[in-house]
């Protein structure tokens, strides 16, 4: 007769390896599988836009400031539109999430101008984009982070809330100048307040020295993040760790004072969600939306952010299919910071795989 056999140990052993031991690699090589090559990306044309062509007939915006869109193929039907933030620029904000966004479809980056920049004329670029999609059979996700949910957000303020979207993703919204610095605060508690502050005085011209202060600002907020190793290690080769500070160094560097300026502006100009708020605000998207804040939101979120007041005290007032969710490290590691995509994409992965998971199971009901 045969040996009962005793499966115990082996399931232990099973069991044991499904702990957080594995999940470092779990993530390294869920994320790295499209990393073996760089972004396939290619400028992407788009359709022509009335719109767009009145803007710059009119002398409201200039060549200068539109705004390159970038166009890396997927294989899904649910393409996603990337808004980054002031930095880095989308391709690398969302670079070691490459992987999911493509199994969904293609992915579209928008890339913001160095020298210039205007909000009205990128709000045009996107209404092309999303009817060109729409034309297409295709529902886009809509994905903002920090200062792109921003505009994100006021892109749908604009007139396109009934827009054909697949689902809406902010991650760590900055949608008005009150979320970084307090107007009833002597001076920002936040440091990206300190480094827009010297483009809000108007008494005193923007010198090469305030600009330089605020690029040193921003290299610290990237660097801060740069400083769980560990996690570094775990997710990205050293030269895909250099290749990244090499682009996000040369963007702070390369973006102009007038640049930066029209970015400001932009920021200013985007009133606050609590603003005329009423229990009969039509909701800003009825497409899924799923709002993620970090648990260390302090640099550059002030702790009276209207954004974040109004996401999470009155969700479905504005967002009827949204939720949000706070992003927390795993015990033992690093506080996840502001909008790090890149340094704590595995705290934010669980999150985005889940809710793409729904959006994806949801194309297909509708399909059927």
């Amino acid at each position: 007769m045969m040996p009962a056999l005793n499966f115990g140990p082996a399931l232990s052993l099973l069991t044991n390896l499904r702990t957080s031991s594995l999940q470092p690699f779990r993530a390294w090589a869920r994320t790295t599988q499209k990393r073996v090559r760089p972004p396939c990306c290619r400028e992407h044309a788009g359709m022509e836009s009335r719109e767009r062509a009145r803007l710059l007939r009119e002398g409201n915006a200039c060549e200068a400031q539109l705004a390159t869109i970038l166009r890396e193929p997927g294989r899904g039907r649910s393409p996603t539109i990337v808004l980054g933030g002031f930095v880095p620029d989308a391709v690398d904000q969302v670079f070691l999430l490459r992987r999911l966004l493509l199994r969904s479809g293609d992915v579209y980056y928008i890339k913001y101008p160095r020298e210039r920049f205007s909000l009205p004329l990128l709000c045009a670029q996107l209404d092309d984009l999303v009817e060109e999609l729409s034309s297409q059979g295709c529902a886009p996700v809509l994905f903002g982070v920090s200062f792109g949910a921003g505009i994100a957000l006021e892109w749908l303020r604009r007139g396109n809330r009934t827009a054909r979207l697949g689902a809406l993703v902010l991650v760590s919204p900055v949608a008005c100048l009150a979320d970084v610095i307090d107007p009833t605060s002597a001076k920002p508690a936040t440091l990206l307040g300190r480094a827009l502050l010297p483009y809000l005085e108007a008494e005193k011209p923007v010198t090469d020295a305030s600009v330089e202060k605020s690029r040193l600002v921003f290299r610290r907020m990237f660097e801060a993040g740069a400083q769980n190793k560990t996690a570094l290690r775990q997710l990205m080769s050293v030269q895909d760790i250099g290749r990244i500070r090499d682009s996000v160094t040369a963007s702070i560097r390369e973006i102009t004072t007038l640049g930066s300026l029209e970015r400001v502006r932009a920021l200013t100009s985007m009133p606050p969600l609590t603003d005329g708020f009423s229990a009969q605000l039509a909701p800003l998207t009825e497409a899924p939306a799923l709002v993620l804040f970090a648990e260390r939101e302090e640099a550059v979120l002030d702790p009276h952010s209207p954004t974040r007041f109004a996401l999470d005290r009155a969700t479905r007032a504005y967002l009827p299919n949204g939720r949000v969710e706070n992003v927390l490290a795993r015990p033992g590691d690093a506080p996840v910071q502001h909008a790090s995509l890149v340094f704590h994409v595995v705290d934010f992965l669980p999150h985005l795989e889940t809710f793409y998971r729904e959006v994806r199971q949801a194309g297909l009901a509708i399909a059927a």
